[in-house]
């Protein structure tokens, strides 16, 4: 495991929130001149621990969706049937999320829809597949109250 340092914890941060950073606006926000600050970050990049820079694209200016929640509950409980069931998820470009949980279900899925309808028959569709899909139970997200980027808190990794 890389050891990380006050500066390289920094750079993660602001790195996180603003992946067009300047150097030396990066430089200055962690108090280093703008060589030894870029000579981190490529080696946090070269390490792996900075995989890429991605826009935040707000998909409901080009097309709305609403997003859908459902937990899943599946027949059996076998590595074949999570295997089958987790292909489908897969191949659904409307799922945007899908984690396997404990607890009274198996899985938790979002839903991206163009309408809810469009949800609702991609659901019938499922359950009438292979899937392996015993219940679900489908809750219609009103409001986003709380949605953020992950960020580096220090005080998680030192």
């Amino acid at each position: 495991m890389m050891k990380l340092d006050r500066y390289d914890l920094k750079i993660l941060d602001i790195l996180s929130r603003d992946g067009r950073i300047t150097k030396s606006k990066l430089a200055e926000a962690i108090n280093l001149s703008v060589s030894p600050c870029w000579e981190r970050v490529k080696r946090l990049e070269k390490a792996g621990v900075i995989e890429g820079y991605t826009a935040s694209i707000n998909a409901d200016v080009l097309v709305p969706r609403n997003p859908v929640w459902v937990q899943i509950e599946l027949k059996q409980h076998n590595a074949e049937s999570f295997a089958r069931f987790e292909s489908l998820v897969m191949q659904t470009p409307e799922v945007t999320e899908c984690v396997a949980v404990g607890g009274g279900v198996d899985y938790l899925v979002k839903f991206e829809a163009r309408t809810i309808d469009s949800y609702q028959r991609l659901m019938d569709k499922w359950l009438v597949s292979d899937a392996g899909i015993e219940r679900y139970f489908t809750y219609i997200v009103t409001k986003i109250v709380k949605r953020v980027p992950i960020g580096i808190d220090t005080d998680d990794v030192l």
